[in-house]
């Protein structure tokens, strides 16, 4: 099977995009960070309302980090009274992440922030016609997404 040699402008494109799409995820997270939550809670508390119950072990692998640094993320949450710890019905050895009620606020309320943040930040910095070539982009990146 012969692979094919990348175009350099979709290798600039990529690099680019990966770096910019990072970059903008941190100043999102910096720029709406409510309370005393680290970026690592507040993502694990993110990612844990779409994957809900979940094991410490699943987040750990989904953000990319140590089983032993998200045990201490998640103890965290948890002295903040923003998660509660079942065991597993099904495997006694492993527990299950749920959002306390306070915690489900917190997400939905930085989820907004977030929103208001990047909305906001885009009618500033950008002028209509610059607007309208993102919402082009966008349908662009859109394809690449769901290709």
């Amino acid at each position: 099977m012969g692979s094919k040699t990348v175009p350099a402008p979709a290798v600039a494109a990529a690099r680019t995009l990966r770096v910019l799409v990072g970059r903008l995820r941190r100043k999102m997270m910096d720029a709406t960070a409510v309370g005393d939550l680290t970026s690592a809670q507040a993502s694990a508390l993110a990612r844990l309302v779409i994957n809900e119950p979940t094991t410490a072990s699943v987040l750990a692998g989904a953000e990319k980090v140590r089983p032993q640094s998200m045990a201490a993320t998640v103890a965290a949450l948890a002295k903040l009274g923003l998660v509660r710890r079942e065991d597993d019905p099904e495997d006694g050895r492993r527990q299950l992440l749920f959002l306390t009620t306070e915690g489900r606020a917190y997400a939905q309320g930085a989820r907004a922030s977030r929103h208001e943040w990047l909305a906001r930040t885009l009618a500033e910095g950008l002028s209509e016609d610059e607007l309208a070539v993102v919402n082009e982009a966008l349908v662009l990146l859109g394809r690449v997404v769901e290709s």
